[in-house]
């Protein structure tokens, strides 16, 4: 095989790992961001999420970077995705979300998906 045909298998392979290791559930927004359980007062910038009780894991999940797709509405005929990602970093705690849940901060959630639509689909990734 010549080098630019092992470089787009590659590229496939690894387009397809992500894929397959990518957990889904859903996004939800918030707009306060401090005091956060992580960082207190600090604040970290806006690309920024909560986890759920089960992936905060008693603040092991402080500072992790996701990226995160919409992949469609909870509404049937919904339409709310961006085609596009975002990487977020988790600095709170969303205590009341669902463990399949990530609580976006607005300015994320309105990166890749409608904020009208308050809830939609997502895959995320480490």
């Amino acid at each position: 095989m010549t080098t630019a045909r092992v470089m787009i298998v590659l590229i496939i392979a690894s387009s397809l790992f992500c894929v397959a290791s990518a957990k889904s559930g859903k996004a939800t927004f918030y707009t306060d961001y401090t005091p956060s359980a992580c960082y207190g007062n600090k604040g970290e910038g806006t690309m920024i999420a909560a986890a759920n009780p089960s992936l905060y894991d008693n603040g092991k999940a402080c500072g992790k970077r996701y990226k995160i797709r919409c992949t469609r509405g909870t509404n049937h005929g919904d339409k709310p995705c961006q085609k596009v990602h975002v990487t977020v970093k988790i600095v709170d705690l969303c205590p009341s979300c669902a463990d399949d849940q990530l609580d976006l901060s607005q300015q994320a959630f309105q990166k890749i998906a409608n904020p009208d639509a308050g809830v939609f689909r997502i895959n995320y990734v480490k």
